[in-house]
């Protein structure tokens, strides 16, 4: 006797979808790399770097939110990055949170005085990782996601 397994497999994603899912993947590799980076960083560490003592005080005396808000906004993005690959239908709850946490983060740089002590590059750069997690959250809901 033999039994055989049916298994239901989803029609192919376009190339573009599966691009875009992987390239969501590598950013939120980067930026986990830039998180780690920045729960190690000491003012020391950060003049050392290139910054000045102000921009050092100022980058490591943010409150504890904000690091909450990267973690959140990084490891959500990519967990929600790889969901989207796999076409799951909690990707998109999951990059939402992720924008979300991106959102308040920009909020307390521009609150808590990131902006003004780092100046437009910083702007330039937050301004990008949400627009970032928008068009992941957004790409979430194009029907190629669609399990």
């Amino acid at each position: 006797m033999s039994v055989t397994l049916q298994t239901t497999s989803l029609p192919r994603a376009p190339a573009w979808f599966l691009f875009a899912c992987i390239g969501g993947i590598a950013w939120n590799i980067f930026g986990a790399v830039q998180f780690a980076g920045s729960i190690r960083a000491t003012e020391e560490s950060l003049i050392a770097s290139g910054l000045t003592a102000g921009q050092a005080a100022v980058m490591t005396g943010y409150p504890g939110w904000m690091t909450l808000a990267f973690a959140i906004g990084v490891f959500g993005g990519l967990a929600g990055s790889v969901l989207l690959l796999l076409r799951s239908s909690i990707a998109q709850p999951v990059l939402a949170t992720s924008l979300s946490a991106y959102v308040a983060l920009w909020i307390g740089d521009a609150v808590h005085g990131v902006f003004a002590a780092l100046g437009l590059p910083q702007i330039v750069i937050l301004t990008t990782v949400v627009a970032i997690a928008a068009a992941l959250l957004i790409l979430g809901r194009h029907p190629a996601a669609r399990p």
